[in-house]
């Protein structure tokens, strides 16, 4: 719930920021200027990429949750079996273990969607957060029956 939050309070001040930006952009081309209306259209690309940026991310965030929840209803989410310090923190060859056995359970089973959310998971742990994205798109579209990009 706590990250729910979190991420909710960040997306309205990116929200609230863009539109600031937006309207500062929107001020320079009512200057009527070359180099201010230049400066506007410039300036009011940028919440546009800013907005099409989290509105796939929380897509992403969204649908991976969806599967986390239907995973979880089948029983067949990961259970936590990695070894910490005494700070909290992984263990990296504790990671690498169950990432090893992850990576093996995906080969075994390339078009199931299931073992590429454990293998995102695995990756997340191993703290190769690319890879772990990268994990999760394949299980989303094997999970939504779309075309999967290698």
């Amino acid at each position: 719930m706590r990250a729910k939050l979190s991420y909710a309070v960040t997306a309205a001040v990116l929200v609230f920021y863009f539109v600031l930006v937006g309207s500062r952009g929107v001020m320079l081309i009512q200057s009527g200027t070359l180099l201010t209306v230049t400066f506007g259209v410039a300036v009011l690309i940028l919440p546009v990429i800013g907005l099409w940026f989290l509105w796939k991310n929380t897509q992403f965030v969204r649908k991976a949750n969806q599967l986390a929840a239907e995973l979880d209803a089948e029983g067949g989410l990961p259970v936590d079996e990695l070894k910490r310090s005494p700070g909290g923190r992984i263990d990296r060859d504790s990671a690498d273990e169950v990432f090893a056995e992850r990576k093996a359970e995906t080969e075994a089973a390339p078009d199931d969607w299931r073992s590429w959310f454990r293998l995102a998971i695995a990756y997340h742990d191993a703290r190769d957060t690319p890879r772990a994205r990268k994990a999760m798109q394949r299980a989303i579209a094997l999970h939504d029956g779309r075309p999967v990009q290698v």
